[in-house]
């Protein structure tokens, strides 16, 4: 019998409760957790995060099996969670805190990014530039319990965010539709 061997990715997207889901849902994810990363302070609150004096930006961090589900599907899937042009937070939610930023976890990782990105501004998909950036995974911080599968726990106020926060409505007309 084979030994299990599981990796990490973390994507930055937004708010995290809306980056759960959709990477939770596919065969051979371990966890999702949402939590903090790319700052200076160590073990950030939601507040701390939330007031743009930590560095942090809110993100999830994936254990997945590379066998059974590849890290370039999981970037697929991340781009088409977010609004890769908007450099300034996605959707709603303004500030560095909320922007894009996939963290590679090993040079594969880099490199897979970086050509996943490049194809998407080739694509013709956006008329405007991919501002997602790419960085190195930095400390992880796991967010506060009810921050965690919030989209189950409290499955009501996540669809109205989705939809209120116009990342619903982005996705369908730019992924989905398109």
């Amino acid at each position: 019998m084979s030994e299990q061997k599981f990796e990490k990715a973390t994507f930055a997207g937004g708010c995290f409760w809306c980056m759960v889901k959709p990477f939770e849902t596919q065969p051979g994810i371990e966890s999702v957790v949402s939590g903090y990363t790319g700052g200076h302070t160590v073990n950030p609150t939601y507040e701390e995060v939330c007031s743009e004096t930590t560095g942090h930006t809110e993100a999830v961090q994936i254990t997945f099996d590379p066998e059974k589900f590849s890290y370039k599907d999981l970037v697929e899937i991340y781009w088409q969670q977010t609004d890769p042009t908007d450099a300034g937070g996605q959707f709603a939610d303004r500030g560095s805190s909320y922007r894009p930023v996939i963290f590679y976890h090993n040079e594969e990782q880099r490199q897979l990014a970086e050509a996943s990105k490049e194809a998407l501004q080739n694509s013709g998909r956006f008329k405007q530039p991919i501002l997602t950036e790419i960085q190195p995974a930095e400390p992880f911080y796991p967010a506060e319990e009810y921050h965690q599968g919030f989209y189950k726990k409290n499955a009501a106020h996540y669809s109205r965010y989705r939809q209120g926060s116009g990342r619903a409505s982005f996705i369908e007309s730019n992924w989905i539709n398109s």
